[in-house]
């Protein structure tokens, strides 16, 4: 049910809503520019909406560096993720206190900031630096981690379950090897004929006389 309603319904809403904000136009003006208090109201509310769009694509496997990218951006959301449970557990923080949902009103806000930013970073060439909000949000992920690990060592070092470890082996296995098939093996593959391709496109034109080549050459300049 968790999966079926709450993450495929989450998912397919917002994507719609990526769909609608994209194709939104958006056209601002001064809010005393608007002659009525209905407008006005409206431009308000209109102040906490984007101000533009753009759009950005995973392409996790385009190259070496984004597929490392994107692993460690799904482990650090996995993280936050995680961060939720623990810290509810080890702090003694009951599920409808205040912090809880603000903790995940902030990581909603902030972290949207974040992965607009690590996209930034990632696709456009000019940009140098990781993003300020971007560095704070992995620095507070990374530091609810040391908490866990800081209150809770026994419960965090106890042993998986096997058939869990085996799943984890197993998957951090897969995508060790995919990596290695997809971005070494496979490349050197596609090298590999298409030189046998250009050679025998080589064979079949027949052997190049350099020197008739070189007259013809020399003709063209002289003409």
């Amino acid at each position: 049910m968790d999966v079926l309603l709450c993450n495929s319904l989450g998912i397919y809403l917002g994507m719609r809503t990526c769909e609608y904000l994209s194709m939104k136009p958006y056209r601002w003006s001064g809010m005393w520019n608007i002659p009525t208090y209905k407008g006005k109201l409206w431009r308000i509310a209109l102040q906490f909406s984007p101000y533009s769009w753009t759009d950005f694509d995973w392409r996790p496997t385009d190259s070496l560096k984004r597929w490392l990218a994107m692993l460690a951006f799904i482990a650090m959301f996995l993280l936050a993720e995680l961060g939720t449970f623990y810290l509810k557990f080890i702090l003694w923080i009951p599920p409808p206190h205040f912090l809880c949902l603000g903790r995940l009103v902030f990581f909603l806000v902030a972290g949207g900031v974040a992965m607009r930013e690590t996209f930034e970073f990632l696709d456009n060439p000019k940009c140098k630096k990781f993003g300020q909000q971007a560095w704070i949000i992995s620095a507070i992920i990374v530091t609810e981690v040391l908490i866990v690990l800081k209150f809770d060592w026994e419960t965090v070092t106890k042993p998986f379950p096997p058939h869990v470890a085996l799943f984890w082996i197993l998957g951090a296995l897969a995508i060790l090897i995919w990596t290695i098939w997809h971005f070494y093996v496979k490349r050197l593959w596609n090298w590999h004929v298409k030189r046998i391709i250009r050679d025998k496109k080589r064979l079949s034109n027949g052997p190049v006389d350099v020197y008739a080549t070189r007259v013809r050459a020399n003709k063209t300049k002289k003409q």
